[in-house]
């Protein structure tokens, strides 16, 4: 399977496919990163991977972020034919981890080697923290992740249940937390093969609906608790609603992109 198979593509001239593809790219980029913090804007980040130039007055560590999270896109879809290994996954984490950390507890490429949690406040305002996966559940986790990957994989989705199954296995992949860091970003590249595999464009999550994002996850992972072996990686499916529906709105912006590139085929055409 070649990116440029899927259904989006079709019926589109060369330089539109093109231009499309790489709008994919700098949405997915941008809003990936932005949601971690980068302050590059969508058009900053467009320049960047394209020019390989930098942007006066901006960090050199956000520069480093959208080249490798774009990178990463590029070993996404070389990977199409191919089945997502640990080692695979190892080698997408070595390329969104762009900077440079000397420290045993910090591996690149690697699973995480002490424990990690976030803060978040609830909907009622309560402060509280949310515990990720003790490190040494996270090999006995992944195994049963990659075994949902494997199985979406294998089935030629709708639309509708691709992006069901990106919500799946995004919500999976951030209450394990199996990195240090880069978890949020490896997330929302990984988790969108079943879309790509059954012919549709990835869930790229614009950073204006961040809060969302953020507040949908952490209602989720707040409710469940740090995940076990013992208890799987989903326990409770019922929980997922919330989530899968934000992801089916943010895919309203893959959509408009699409729209757009065949509305412009349109015009060439009467």
């Amino acid at each position: 399977m070649n990116i440029t198979d899927l259904h989006a593509f079709r019926g589109l001239d060369p330089d539109i496919r093109s231009a499309l593809l790489n709008q994919i790219r700098d949405l997915w980029t941008h809003g990936s990163t932005a949601i971690e913090g980068n302050t590059l804007t969508l058009g900053e980040t467009k320049f960047v991977i394209e020019e390989g130039l930098t942007v006066s007055g901006k960090p050199l560590k956000d520069h480093q972020e959208v080249m490798g999270h774009a990178r990463a896109i590029e070993l996404i879809y070389a990977g199409l034919n191919e089945e997502l290994t640990q080692d695979r996954l190892f080698d997408l984490h070595r390329a969104i981890q762009t900077q440079v950390t000397f420290d045993i507890l910090k591996p690149f490429g690697a699973w995480k080697r002490e424990p990690n949690g976030t803060y978040a406040v609830t909907a009622d305002g309560r402060q509280t923290f949310i515990e990720y996966a003790a490190p040494e559940d996270v090999p006995a986790l992944m195994a049963d992740w990659f075994d949902a990957l494997r199985r979406l994989d294998r089935l030629g989705l709708t639309e509708t249940e691709a992006i069901d199954a990106y919500a799946h296995l995004h919500l999976g992949f951030v209450h394990i937390h199996p990195f240090w860091d880069g978890n949020g970003r490896l997330a929302r590249l990984v988790a969108n093969l079943p879309l790509l595999r059954s012919g549709h464009l990835p869930v790229a999550i614009d950073v204006k609906d961040r809060k969302r994002y953020i507040d949908t996850l952490a209602e989720y992972q707040l409710a469940l608790g740090p995940p076990r072996p013992e208890n799987g990686v989903w326990p409770r499916t019922e929980l997922e609603s919330g989530f899968a529906a934000f992801c089916r709105d943010a895919y309203g912006a893959t959509r408009a992109l699409v729209d757009q590139a065949h509305e412009q085929q349109a015009k060439r055409t009467r």
